[in-house]
């Protein structure tokens, strides 16, 4: 599934990255869409043993229910990227990264943001994977 959405959708490679986002959890939107908070109700290409949760990290596409912001959005289903987690995890150079929250951002179908700015920074390896994000980033690390 994750192979064949990769060659549909032009999505870049998947990194080794601890998984710190459990379904269920509830994480801020950091773009101007008009969505303020969502939960993780679906990781897109998880494989995993049988019953267990799913969890997402940085980079991972995800589907969400949005909990609070506009009236138009709240209780859709939508698509989002997680850009930051509070979970450390580790980068191939060795150095160990960490943010103060837990965020993401939504995207249309053609994997480019539904906002036009993102607030805060945003980790390298969501760049990588969804360069659409880089054209409204403020601040990449």
């Amino acid at each position: 599934m994750a192979r064949a959405l990769r060659k549909r959708k032009k999505i870049g490679p998947r990194r080794r990255i601890a998984r710190g986002l459990p379904v269920g959890a509830r994480i801020k939107c950091s773009d101007n869409s008009g969505a303020k908070v969502l939960q993780i109700i679906g990781v897109k290409g998880y494989k995993g043993p049988k019953n267990r949760l799913p969890s997402a990290s940085v980079g991972d596409l995800v589907i969400v229910a949005v909990k609070e912001g506009k009236p138009d959005l709240v209780h859709t289903v939508q698509r989002a990227v997680i850009i930051r987690q509070r979970a450390p995890f580790r980068r191939k150079n060795g150095e160990v990264i960490m943010f103060e929250d837990n965020a993401a951002v939504l995207i249309k179908p053609d994997n480019s943001p539904r906002g036009t700015e993102i607030k805060g920074p945003v980790a390298r390896e969501a760049i990588e994977r969804f360069p659409a994000l880089s054209g409204v980033a403020s601040m990449v690390v």
